[in-house]
């Protein structure tokens, strides 16, 4: 079996989206995650300036990749991906070197 591997995902909201409603969206995000094959873990964070940051950890590059690929089939993800300025996307997948708990 290969090396996990990260996805990291920043982004900005659009202006007018509310904080709170965009947690929500995302933690509605989880069931399309929790059911893909090779999911592992999912964070999202913010930093001060409104970048956000997600990372989901998947036990392969194709869970990762498959994954991205569905995201936008699922229609409960709707709300979460319309919040987004898809301008400021960024997207990096790379395998784990080194992790620690």
């Amino acid at each position: 079996m290969g090396l996990h591997v990260m996805e990291t995902v920043t982004f900005k909201l659009k202006p007018d989206v509310d904080r709170s409603n965009f947690e929500a969206a995302a933690r509605a995000v989880n069931a399309f995650v929790r059911d893909r094959d090779g999911f592992v873990a999912r964070r999202l964070s913010c930093s001060s300036d409104g970048l956000w940051t997600e990372q989901i950890e998947w036990q392969s590059m194709a869970a990762a990749k498959g994954a991205a690929a569905a995201i936008g089939t699922a229609p409960g993800n709707a709300p979460f991906l319309e919040a987004i300025d898809m301008a400021s996307v960024t997207v990096w997948r790379g395998e784990i070197a080194l992790a620690v708990n």
